[in-house]
C-alpha cells in the first residue's frame, strides 16, 4: 500500500522525499520485518489480555510430561498475533498487484480461518479433539486445489514449463512430464494433473507437519522462522536475473515480493516468540500453526523450490514421520500380537526426547540449531551441481 501511494504521488509530480527508496527490494523487506516485529510485539500484550479476560485458556490432558500441567490455563488461539503481524505488514509494503502476495495473503486468511474454527470447537465447545480430521483435511485440500489452478492458469504466473528446483543435478531441474506414463496431448494433460497432485501434498503436509511441531514453548515458531528466513533468500534469488542465472536456477519474475512476504512473516514470528519463549505467555493454537505451515507450503510452490522441502522442513518430517511410525507399529503389534507396542516413548518426537528427562528448552534449542543447519544446507545445495 505504502509503494502504491508513493507511485500515486510521483506520478502527480510530488517530490516525495525517500521515494525511491521503494524502489528497492532490500529496503521494502527490511521494512515489513520491522513493521510486522512491531505489530506482534505491542498488540501481542493487547491480544493475550483480551485471551485472558475471555478465558480461553489451554485445556492441558496429563500425559506424564515435566512441566506439563503448569501450563493449564496458558492463552491459546495466540497464532491471532501472527496473522495480524504479517497481515497489518504485507498490506503496507508488499505490491497488492502481485499475484503472488494476493496468493500468501489468501493462504495466511484461509488456514487462519481453518484453525481458528478448530481452537474456537476446543475453547468454547469444549471438545478436545476440535474440528473432525477429515472436516481440516477437505478444507485444507481446497486450499491446495485453488493455488495448484491458480498457479496452473494464471498468465501472471510463469509456467510453460513443469520445471522445479532439485539439488545435485547439471541443471538443477526437474521436470515433472518425466514421471508422465504417456506422451503427446495426453501426456501434457497428465504432467500438469501430477504437478497439481504435487502442490496440493505439499500443502497439506506443510500445514500439518506444522501442527504436530506444536507442542513445546517457542518449537513450532522458531523453527518456522528460520524456514522463512530460508525461503525469503531463495525467493530474492530466484527473482533477480542476475542470481538466477550465477546459481543456474529458475528465474521467476516478480518472485521478490514473496521475498517481501516472508520477512513479514519471519518479523511476525519474531515478535510472537517474544511472548511464546519458555515459560509461554500464550501458545499460538491451531490459528497459528496451520497458518504458518499453509504459507511456508504455498511461498515454496510460488518459488518452484517444493521438492527441497523435505530438506528445509526436516523437521517438520520428522515430527510428522514419528507420527505416522508410531501410530502404524502400535496397530500392527496390536493386531499381531493383542497389544500395541510403541517405538518412540511418545509422539511427535519432541515428546519422546522429553519422556527421556531432557529439559524442554534444551530440546527446543536444539531443534532450532538442527533447523538452521538444514536452512543452511539448503542455500548451499542450490550451488551443488
Amino acid at each position: 500500500m505504502l509503494n502504491h501511494l508513493v507511485d500515486w504521488l510521483v506520478s502527480l509530480g510530488v517530490d516525495f522525499p525517500g521515494a525511491g527508496l521503494f524502489g528497492y527490494l532490500s529496503f521494502r523487506a527490511m521494512l515489513a520485518a520491522v513493521i510486522s516485529m512491531l505489530i506482534a510485539f505491542f498488540a501481542g500484550k493487547r491480544i493475550i489480555r483480551l485471551l485472558q479476560r475471555l478465558q480461553i485458556g489451554e485445556d492441558i490432558r496429563d500425559l506424564g510430561l515435566e512441566g506439563q500441567m503448569q501450563k493449564k490455563g496458558t492463552p491459546t488461539m495466540g497464532g491471532l498475533i501472527i496473522i495480524a503481524a504479517v497481515l497489518g505488514s504485507a498490506l503496507l509494503v508488499c505490491r497488492l498487484d502481485s499475484i503472488y502476495t494476493l496468493l500468501l495473503i489468501g493462504t495466511t486468511l484461509w488456514c487462519g480461518a481453518i484453525g481458528f474454527a478448530d481452537d474456537y470447537i476446543k475453547v468454547f465447545k469444549h471438545n478436545k479433539e476440535g474440528m473432525s480430521e477429515r472436516g481440516k483435511l477437505i478444507l485444507q485440500f481446497g486450499l491446495g486445489l485453488a493455488i495448484a489452478l491458480t498457479v496452473c492458469v494464471s498468465p501472471a504466473i510463469p509456467t510453460d514449463r513443469l520445471v522445479t528446483t532439485i539439488p545435485f543435478v547439471k541443471a538443477h531441474e526437474f521436470d515433472y512430464s518425466w514421471l508422465s506414463p504417456f506422451r503427446g496431448q495426453l501426456g501434457v494433460y497428465c504432467s500438469w494433473g501430477i504437478y497439481m497432485v504435487m502442490i496440493i501434498l505439499v500443502i497439506l503436509a506443510c500445514s500439518n507437519g506444522t501442527n504436530l511441531t506444536d507442542g513445546m514453548d517457542g518449537l513450532a515458531a522458531g523453527t518456522s522462522a528460520i524456514v522463512g528466513v530460508a525461503l525469503g533468500v531463495i525467493a530474492w534469488l530466484s527473482g533477480d536475473a542476475l542470481d538466477a542465472k550465477y546459481l543456474n536456477i529458475m528465474y521467476i519474475p516478480g518472485a521478490g515480493e514473496v521475498a517481501i512476504y516472508m520477512a513479514a512473516f519471519v518479523g511476525a514470528l519474531l515478535g510472537f516468540l517474544w511472548y511464546n519463549t519458555f515459560p509461554a505467555q500464550v501458545f499460538m493454537g491451531d490459528t497459528g500453526s496451520l497458518t504458518i505451515g499453509g504459507v511456508i507450503g504455498v511461498s515454496a510452490v510460488l518459488v518452484r523450490k517444493e521438492l527441497l522441502l523435505p530438506i528445509l522442513c526436516g523437521i517438520f518430517l520428522m515430527e510428522s514421520l514419528s507420527v505416522i511410525i508410531q501410530r502404524r507399529y502400535f496397530k500392527y503389534t496390536k493386531k499381531k500380537y493383542g497389544e500395541g507396542r510403541r517405538v518412540f516413548l511418545m509422539a511427535p518426537l519432541h515428546h519422546h526426547y522429553q519422556k527421556q528427562g531432557i529439559p524442554e528448552p534444551r530440546i527446543v534449542t536444539r531443534f532450532w540449531i538442527i533447523g538452521i543447519i538444514l536452512a543452511v544446507s539448503t542455500l548451499a545445495l542450490l550451488k551443488i551441481r
